[in-house]
């Protein structure tokens, strides 16, 4: 009979099977204290790299960073940028460099405290072009003690959208 003093045992049982099961002759390499430093330690192999993912860092397939590209990512890094500064007066719930997703929380207006408002944004691409970036505007409107959707214009993700644009060519061009 199964009983709790019974499935106690069988547990430490399992335990100790497994732990005996885990030893053997294994080879642990420890870290290295960094030369110079007395409290930062590394792996050996990472001790005469220049950087973590080698020389040329990191970067995907035959991705190489280009003036308008970035750094190997799969979005154009001017739009990141400007995406990022566009929005900065928002709270941002998610944020993807690698897939070009940006997702704000919910955001209240001062002049409007009984609205609110959230961003998707998506960079489409590695190009600055026009349509390589897309926003969804979601907005809600207090009633009670509840938030209700509300109609968005259609004119607001637009209007962003151009905003990031503008941002993106204003550092393009800073940069140059």
């Amino acid at each position: 009979m199964l009983n709790k003093s019974n499935i106690l045992r069988l547990g430490a049982l399992g335990l100790a099977l497994f732990a005996g099961a885990c030893t053997g002759d294994t080879k642990y390499t420890y870290p290295q204290p960094v030369p110079g430093s007395d409290r930062q330690y590394a792996p050996p192999e990472l001790l005469n790299q220049s950087s973590l993912f080698g020389g040329d860092g990191l970067n995907f397939g035959n991705s190489r960073r280009t003036e308008d590209q970035g750094t190997g990512i799969g979005v154009n890094a001017l739009l990141w940028r400007a995406t990022l500064d566009t929005i900065s007066f928002m709270p941002i719930v998610s944020a993807d460099p690698f897939g070009g997703v940006i997702i704000t929380d919910w955001f209240t207006p001062t002049e409007t405290p009984t609205e609110r408002l959230k961003l998707n944004i998506f960079i489409l691409g590695r190009e600055l072009r026009a349509d390589g970036v897309r926003v969804s505007v979601f907005r809600q409107r207090q009633e009670g003690s509840n938030w209700v959707d509300a109609a968005v214009d259609p004119q607001s993700p637009v209007n962003i959208e151009n905003a990031i644009l503008v941002r993106a060519r204003q550092i393009r061009t800073a940069g140059r």
